[in-house]
């Protein structure tokens, strides 16, 4: 077999997030299919980096005071540590504020202008004269024109489900500065990729690019095809790629004051990251991205489908890079059936899973789903713990721990024992798995690596060398036994070993033989000598998976009558100094025990990893602030509250929470859900005031 050099790419993660098990889908997908071709013998080298550009990462580093450039630096080494944890391993991970990236930016820029590609159109659009910024729809809020609900987004309104422009709004206002936000108009500069059309409509429905349901899907939404009467050619939209001050990002050279928008930089850092590799390793960036020898390979969501299999193609054509070989797209994941949520815990960080279970599970559950098709993949939590129970600790690993300590320290047989042709035939199976990973249907690997499992426990059970051993006329038997057994193991762990890393450096410590080729699998070990067994995997314990769930849960605030409404305050604040007041014992001499107390909003921010909660700062007179956790993220944006006057209950116990310490709770009313009103306090009133 000749050996092929692949690049392999995953999606950039923005730095304005942790990694959640979502996202892991993708991530152990692409590294699963790596470490396969590179047990192949395939120069096989895995790319990725921090997708760092963007209005939220300049809106995020403002909020808390810090550089952009502080901000990525934290998140980047999250990252790392995230995927270091699930054994995710990168050749290069790099990031798109790099030199490299700008240089490229640039260089093909250079080359979609000379193509006559790019156009200039002007944009109206909303301004903060305040933030001094263009703002992107999210970022303007004011009343339905529709409703006259208040307090909508700019393109959309929770109420009544209407869309509409942002110049629409009645009484529009920026959530940065809350100042109100001017018409402006300002020089765009677009991609015209019609002009495309030709060579798109050729690449995409090849047939070997993209998996059929995408090309498909791509040919009735965008492309068309001359010659359909069902789906007719479409023309291509101009694709906005620039970006007006203020905006974090590479400043354009031939666009002064101008940037390149995110989706334009974002894919580029691929070939950056190539690059850093590279120049690191004395290797050529043109052998990697402009060779026919070269397969390039990206794995994505769904949700990103357009910009790789559109824009992406079209840009390195014209810029003479190599295509994408194949473009692998997977589904979302769902727990249970359902979207991933906060408030059931289901929206599990990676950082909260390790905490609690084995990575090595994760990797298995998500190989024994994933097909070559783009269908969602359900995380069953029951499912979830019968699978790894039964196939990894049940079959796989039972196999070990039930021939190793027969000839701990000892050697395996000098010739490879009669078996019953099962070596044999698991050897044979070796390419059809093979074909299974290259294809990336490892749903059908893992079926049919759980079929040696089984006739490779059916062995062991029938020649029974737990009885073998108490008789000492049958220990050359004995020995034999387990050397089948264990080269029956460490066949299934080699075609195991790119879910299973770990269960594969185990194997390699136990037999003295490490597994370096899935030509491993095709000659069993004789005479070599097995060391004292190790524990290799548990059984998943329910307890512990309840308590991640619990861990990922938002917590709510109790049902009580102490305040005007108990949605969402803060996250289960403390009673006073005993337990919560009811109606029937909250009488007006124990109500006067609660010290409300005016105060300003000096700071308000999202909670990394919170559904319902803000983090706010407030400011009760003077020197005096507290921090305090608040569940009305469902209806506040935390830009319209900063300097607002607030009533805060100031004398409740500082509460312990996952998020930091909350101390105290501000007063709101309303049924909850959509329908929460901060109280307001009277007119003239000023921090530090009391309200009676």
């Amino acid at each position: 077999m000749t050996p092929r050099r692949i690049l392999v790419t995953a999606a950039l993660p923005y730095a304005n997030g942790h990694i959640h098990i979502g996202h892991l889908v993708e991530y152990i997908q692409t590294d699963i299919w790596v470490r396969f071709q590179k047990l192949r013998g395939h120069n096989c080298r895995y790319f990725c980096a921090d997708d760092t550009h963007g209005t939220a990462i300049m809106i995020r580093a403002r909020q808390e005071g810090r550089s952009e450039e502080e901000v990525i630096a934290d998140m980047r080494e999250a990252h790392i540590r995230d995927f270091a944890a699930f054994d995710i391993e990168f050749d290069n991970y790099g990031s798109t504020n790099s030199d490299e990236n700008r240089e490229l930016c640039a260089e093909i820029w250079q080359a979609v202008t000379d193509a006559g590609l790019v156009i200039e159109k002007p944009v109206e659009q909303f301004y903060d004269p305040v933030a001094k910024t263009y703002l992107a729809d999210r970022f303007v809020r004011g009343t339905c024109p529709v409703c006259k609900a208040e307090n909508q987004y700019g393109d959309h309104c929770d109420k009544c489900l209407s869309n509409y422009t942002p110049h629409e709004l009645i009484d529009p206002r920026s959530t940065l500065s809350d100042a109100t936000p001017e018409l402006r108009q300002a020089p765009h500069k677009f991609i015209q990729l019609e002009q495309l059309h030709g060579f798109l409509t050729e690449w995409t429905q090849s047939g070997e690019s993209l998996q059929p349901e995408i090309a498909n899907y791509l040919k009735g939404h965008f492309l068309g095809v001359e010659g359909d009467e069902q789906n007719p050619v479409k023309e291509l939209k101009d694709w906005d790629v620039t970006r007006p001050p203020e905006y974090f990002g590479f400043e354009i050279p031939d666009f002064p004051g101008n940037y390149w928008y995110v989706w334009f930089d974002a894919p580029i850092g691929y070939i950056a990251s190539t690059k850093q590799w590279c120049d690191r390793n004395g290797e050529n960036l043109d052998d990697w991205w402009r060779s026919d020898e070269t397969e390039v390979h990206h794995f994505i969501g769904k949700d990103i489908t357009y910009f790789h299999t559109l824009f992406w193609p079209g840009i390195l054509k014209t810029a003479g890079f190599s295509l994408p070989t194949r473009v692998h797209i997977h589904g979302f994941l769902t727990v249970g059936g359902t979207k991933m949520s906060k408030s059931e815990g289901t929206f599990v960080m990676a950082s909260t899973y390790v905490r609690h279970l084995d990575p090595s599970y994760l990797r298995y559950f998500f190989a024994s789903k994933l097909s070559p098709k783009v269908d969602d993949l359900d995380l069953d939590l029951d499912d979830f713990r019968n699978k790894v129970d039964s196939d990894l600790v049940g079959k796989v690993v039972n196999i070990a721990s039930r021939c190793a300590k027969f000839v701990a320290k000892s050697n395996l047989s000098k010739t490879y024992p009669d078996d019953g042709r099962l070596f044999e035939q698991g050897a044979s199976v070796g390419n059809r798995i093979a074909e299974f990973y290259e294809n990336c249907d490892y749903n059908s690997a893992m079926r049919e690596v759980m079929v040696l499992a089984d006739r490779a426990n059916q062995f062991i059970e029938a020649r029974e060398p737990w009885k073998l051993r108490k008789d000492d006329s049958r220990q050359d038997e004995l020995r034999d036994v387990c050397t089948v057994g264990l080269n029956l193991f460490r066949q299934i762990v080699v075609y195991l070993a790119p879910v299973l890393p770990r269960l594969a450096a185990q194997t390699a410590e136990l037999l003295n033989s490490p597994i370096e080729s899935w030509n491993d699998s095709q000659t069993p070990l004789t005479g070599t000598r097995v060391n004292e067994f190790q524990h290799m995997m548990t059984r998943v314990d329910p307890r512990k998976v309840e308590a991640m769930i619990e861990e990922s849960k938002e917590t709510q605030a109790p049902e009580t009558s102490a305040a005007p409404s108990s949605a969402g305050f803060s996250d289960s604040p403390e009673p006073l100094e005993k337990e919560p007041l009811t109606t029937e014992d909250c009488t007006f001499d124990e109500f006067m025990k609660i010290d409300m107390r005016v105060a300003r909003v000096v700071e308000a921010a999202h909670v990394e990893g919170a559904d319902k909660l803000l983090q706010l700062k407030l400011s009760l007179g003077g020197e005096e602030t507290r921090n305090v956790f608040a569940g009305i993220k469902s209806v506040y944006n935390p830009d319209d509250l900063v300097g607002r006057l607030v009533i805060c209950c100031a004398n409740l116990a500082p509460r312990k929470m996952r998020f930091g310490v909350s101390e105290g709770m501000v007063l709101a009313c309303g049924p909850g859900g959509n329908d929460i009103y901060l109280l307001n306090p009277d007119e003239g009133a000023k921090p530090g005031m009391r309200v009676h």
